[in-house]
């Protein structure tokens, strides 16, 4: 089963900011009716799920997530390992 985590855009009252919409690198809006993006979302099919207002950071943290499910539990493990040996 493939996996998805779309990366969606919020504004601050929680609704959805439609994907035409542009914003400047700080999420300031540059379409006239839109109030900007306050936080950047990834939701996973799996359950995981990640909001922050760092757009690139979601966006890193998705591909992380991503790439986990396709090289499998062991990738997992030795991400999640507490020894740094």
């Amino acid at each position: 089963m493939a996996f998805r985590a779309p990366l969606t855009n919020h504004h601050a009252d929680g609704t959805l900011c439609p994907g035409d919409h542009r914003h400047t690198g700080s999420g300031k809006p540059r379409h006239d009716d839109c109030s900007g993006r306050a936080y950047t979302q990834a939701v996973c099919s799996c359950g995981w799920e990640m909001g922050q207002p760092g757009k690139g950071y979601v966006a890193e943290c998705r591909k992380r997530h991503l790439a986990g499910h396709a090289q499998g539990p062991k990738v997992l493990r030795d991400l999640l390992r507490l020894d740094a040996s």
